[in-house]
């Protein structure tokens, strides 16, 4: 099994992840670490963010011995994961990246802060379409987008999905819930453990 890492999104910390940590430890994951954006608001571009992820997968591959690592980020941290992968060359280095509640297409709710990396998460930003526009720069990871057609922090709930990757409807209430509701956990720890 490989390595993973865990990237929580805005305004929280490394421990929003802990329930996918648990169960991925549970099922006999031996190297799975949460990583701490810092500062989590925000306040920073999503560039400086994908250092951060760029920086722990890096750390994390040493650690482990791995070649690659699998990532599984929540909401604002899978648009810096998607920038490590895409323009840092994460594509070389990552396996299997899960979203999870990410608004890959922007969030209307975006609007309502100033800082940089909120204002990169606006629907229609320069950041988000020259990601969406560049399907080559994943390379051959496989991509998974799980959301929720309920979700309120992703708006449109759409945004949150890639289409063209592996896409999972999960009938989650509230966009928290995403990293802890037990199905979306079980999905995580099989599309992992999947040797395919």
């Amino acid at each position: 099994m490989l390595p993973v890492l865990l990237v929580h999104g805005i305004d929280d910390t490394a421990a929003r992840m802990k329930h996918i940590q648990r169960a991925l430890l549970a099922a006999g994951f031996p190297h799975v670490r949460a990583m701490q954006i810092s500062p989590p608001d925000g306040s920073i571009p999503l560039e400086a963010m994908g250092a951060q992820v760029r920086q722990e997968a890096a750390q994390l591959l040493f650690a482990s011995g791995a070649a690659q690592v699998d990532v599984v980020a929540y909401s604002m941290g899978a648009l810096a994961t998607r920038y490590f992968i895409q323009r840092l060359g994460g594509q070389a280095l990552v396996r299997r990246y899960i979203s999870l509640a990410a608004p890959h297409h922007g969030t209307y709710l975006a609007y309502l802060r100033p800082n940089a990396g909120a204002r990169q998460m606006r629907p229609g930003s320069a950041l988000l379409q020259a990601l969406n526009a560049d399907r080559a720069s994943w390379g051959q990871v496989e991509v998974y987008s799980f959301w929720s057609p309920f979700d309120l922090m992703v708006r449109p709930a759409r945004s949150a999905q890639l289409e063209w990757a592996h896409d999972r409807r999960f009938n989650v209430l509230l966009h928290p819930w995403m990293s802890s509701d037990r199905r979306v956990i079980r999905a995580v720890v099989e599309s992992l453990g999947d040797e395919k």
